[in-house]
């Protein structure tokens, strides 16, 4: 996965009308059941906000759209049974929680030369622009602002970062941008940095997960030389001990602590395979992208608030 360089067709495109309720996954006080179930609902007290965009969920090689329609019942689901209560929800406790919907581009967008796969995406960040525009409009109130996102999510957090903060006034607002699942590079920004310490603001994390044997083809094309920060011990320090790690969300909503070392390396990061119930399924994985977030579930929720904190401390 790759931060991608848009051309002008972008905004030519027709977006989706974010002023209709039915077109975002979750906003304040609506929560839907699958984040509420293990968080509480922060509208009323927080002082920041979450925009968070989920990742490709649309990756079958049967089928042949490019882009989901909004109204695929289907992909709904996925996104409120699986991306927010194992990926949105590590954000939601930090700020007003933020998720719209929107007509992703299907997996091939990314490995295909076909100039429809760019308009795919150029169409799924046509929808998350206008949405976030919308947030800025009738929402933010020059509050605080975490962008969070995973794969093609990070893809869409990391063009909104390029447009609407990098040297802009919005990057006073900046707390942080999380973009696990992508390859970034310092040099996508020209002036927001690489966040190296657990409560700094104002920049951006990114990591993405390997075995002890690495996936060596996905790791040489998609992340060797790209940014990197340990998501235990957000530092660029080579490993963060099995101890120090505050939790896997496992898919039985439960949260199981100090599973592994984490490594970082050139890009990206390894950790070792999971002992116990995890070790089979482990075994399946060519590597572990599927799990960037909820593998790190406790630290990631614990240091987004922490930066919230931190910059409402400023």
């Amino acid at each position: 996965m790759y931060l991608p360089i848009l051309s002008t067709g972008l905004y030519a495109q027709t977006p989706t009308d974010y002023s209709l309720p039915q077109n975002w996954a979750s906003r304040p006080g609506a929560y839907p059941i699958g984040l509420a179930q293990h968080l509480k609902d922060t509208s009323l007290h927080a002082k920041a906000d979450v925009f968070y965009v989920y990742p490709t969920l649309n990756t079958k090689k049967s089928d042949k759209r490019w882009n989901v329609p909004l109204t695929d019942a289907a992909q709904q689901a996925k996104v409120l049974e699986t991306a927010l209560p194992f990926q949105g929800s590590a954000f939601a406790e930090a700020g007003r929680f933020f998720a719209p919907f929107y007509r992703s581009a299907h997996l091939r967008s990314y490995y295909v030369a076909d100039p429809q796969g760019r308009a795919a995406l150029e169409l799924a960040y046509a929808d998350v622009r206008a949405a976030f525009l919308y947030y800025l409009e009738h929402h933010n109130n020059g509050r605080p602002i975490i962008l969070a996102g995973h794969s093609q999510g990070s893809t869409h957090c990391g063009l909104l970062l390029q447009e609407f903060f990098d040297g802009k006034p919005l990057q006073s607002q900046l707390v942080a941008a999380y973009l696990p699942g992508i390859g970034v590079s310092t040099l996508d920004f020209k002036n927001i940095p690489l966040l190296s310490t657990p409560a700094a603001t104002g920049g951006f994390i990114t990591w993405n997960t390997f075995k002890k044997r690495i996936d060596r083809s996905s790791y040489d094309k998609w992340y060797k030389g790209k940014a990197v920060v340990n998501p235990v011990s957000w530092t660029i320090e080579s490993v963060a001990p099995k101890t120090a790690h505050k939790g896997f969300l496992y898919f039985d909503n439960h949260i199981y602590p100090q599973l592994f070392d984490t490594h970082l390396i050139d890009g990206a990061i390894w950790i070792e395979r999971p002992k116990g119930k995890f070790f089979f399924l482990s075994l399946t994985m060519r590597n572990y992208h599927i799990g960037d977030i909820n593998l790190f579930w406790q630290d990631i929720h614990d240091n987004a608030i922490l930066r919230a904190a931190s910059f409402d401390e400023k």
